[in-house]
């Protein structure tokens, strides 16, 4: 049976999932939350997007962890962002135009690059960026081991004085609480959130979709009612179609 997507090494940052065929297929550079690059979520989500006609690239940044336990988000130097996505522009089977995908800690992630990228005008911003559950601020470190249960050997008590982020070894501008601002960015935007999000509040996207208005930018948003932070199987395949006609529409 022939391969209806497949899989393709981008020298020193992983894998690729895309359709057959040389291509240049218009790629998405895939950013996970904190369940960490082990988890595999973002290759389900890769391979959707391989499905659809996309060259997709879940990119794994979270640090330390395995197959059984998350890593940690702490001092990831975005700089490192920059070159993977550079890395994935460059890939021969790359079309010219490339967007940004992240959900949860992935969407700050998005939102944070591109912003950065605008501030200090880097070339080869992402062409149009997705970002589902995202926060409005910067937020902390995240070390997988407070989130497990206090009698568990490998637990530790959180630790407030770390931070998630770097930009050119530095954590100027990146402390938690302070805004993201994604306003800086140009692009086509799509924000997503469920209306009964129990871990970061729909009202964050709220407050994204106000300031960027006001800004003079038109980002397309969607909340889905009733969903969680995962949502149900019907939230996904409606967050998936809605996803899809937006890259497919910017790419």
């Amino acid at each position: 049976m022939r391969l209806n997507m497949v899989q393709r090494l981008l020298p020193g940052w992983g894998v690729t999932y895309g359709p057959p065929g040389e291509g240049p297929f218009p790629a998405i550079m895939l950013l996970h939350g904190s369940e960490g690059a082990w988890a595999g979520w973002s290759h389900r989500d890769a391979m959707l997007l391989a499905a659809h006609g996309f060259l997709a690239f879940p990119y794994g940044y979270s640090s330390g962890g395995n197959a059984w336990n998350a890593g940690h988000i702490i001092d990831y130097p975005l700089d490192r962002s920059v070159e993977a996505f550079q890395a994935l522009r460059e890939f021969r089977f790359t079309d010219e135009r490339v967007g940004l995908y992240g959900i949860s800690r992935g969407a700050e992630h998005a939102l944070l690059l591109a912003s950065l990228m605008a501030r200090d005008e880097i070339e080869g911003a992402p062409d149009a960026i997705a970002a589902h559950s995202p926060p409005d601020a910067v937020c902390g470190a995240f070390d997988s081991r407070s989130f497990r249960d206090a009698g568990d050997p490998g637990w530790q008590a959180w630790d407030v004085s770390k931070r998630a982020w770097t930009w050119r070894d530095s954590h100027e501008g990146l402390l938690p609480t302070t805004p993201i601002e994604i306003e800086r960015y140009p692009g086509p935007l799509f924000l997503s959130h469920g209306t009964q999000d129990r871990m970061w509040s729909v009202e964050m996207t709220k407050r994204l979709e106000k300031r960027l208005r006001e800004n003079g930018r038109s980002p397309e948003v969607h909340y889905y009612e009733g969903e969680d932070h995962i949502p149900s199987s019907a939230g996904q395949n409606k967050h998936h179609e809605l996803l899809l006609d937006f890259f497919s529409k910017h790419l």
